[in-house]
């Protein structure tokens, strides 16, 4: 075959390389700033646009596993479903933060239908690792009860976290209380549960972009990649 054919990107100082073998966002240098404190991200949306803010993680590189395009069509697939399963009833959308907020975002944009959202914080991450502790940092706002909930996951991993906010809503008197998780870890389960809409499965790999962070980074990339070190 021919050459590999390669583009670059620049973001505050990183580096997106895309090959037909893969993808590579890379942040090795200072911020690289564009016409007045603005950045560019070319070729692409206008919408990428805006004001630099460095994101660095020493030399941490980030594998594109979920292109931009192949998620939004998977969420507006999603949109569909929900909308076409809940025409009639009082939906609620409970994202789970923080990691849930850019998937939460675009699906209830996709989902035609009146609905109401709350959120609710937990914590079991300490870095790459999974404590297995489950620890609720913020509740819900108002009742859910006689409501058709919607818990709204970034990530299902282990299974522990969302079992143990099944366990905790159901006590709240739902209607109904289902799941839907943009990524799952088959390969990670530890105990058993529903995922009644799920995106994408993926392999064990510690993802991070569209919403999913490694200590407070990263939620705002576009895709979702694989933190892998550079050799």
């Amino acid at each position: 075959g021919g050459p590999t054919r390669s583009t670059r990107f620049t973001l505050a100082g990183a580096r997106a390389e895309r090959r037909s073998t893969g993808a590579v966002w890379q942040e090795p240098g200072p911020p690289d700033r564009h016409a007045g404190g603005r950045i560019r991200l070319a070729p692409g949306p206008g919408r990428w646009q805006g004001s630099a803010v460095a994101d660095r993680l020493g030399g941490e590189m980030v594998e594109v596993l979920l292109a931009e395009a192949d998620i939004r069509r998977q969420v507006e697939a999603i949109g569909r479903r929900v909308t076409a399963d809940y025409a009639g009833r009082p939906l609620c959308l409970v994202g789970v933060l923080k990691g849930s907020f850019v998937f939460l975002a675009d699906l209830v944009r996709a989902i035609d239908l009146p609905l109401t959202v709350d959120f609710i914080g937990i914590s079991s991450y300490a870095g790459t690792k999974s404590t297995g502790v489950v620890k609720i940092t913020s509740d819900l706002v108002r009742p859910i009860e006689g409501l058709d909930v919607l818990l709204v996951e970034d990530i299902v991993d282990t299974g522990l976290t969302v079992r143990y906010l099944l366990d905790n809503l159901s006590t709240r008197r739902p209607a109904s209380l289902k799941v839907c998780a943009m990524l799952v870890k088959p390969s990670r389960a530890r105990v058993e549960g529903p995922v009644d809409y799920r995106g994408f499965a993926i392999p064990a790999r510690f993802v991070v972009g569209y919403g999913l962070d490694h200590d407070g980074r990263f939620r705002n990339l576009p895709f979702v990649g694989a933190l892998r070190r550079e050799r």
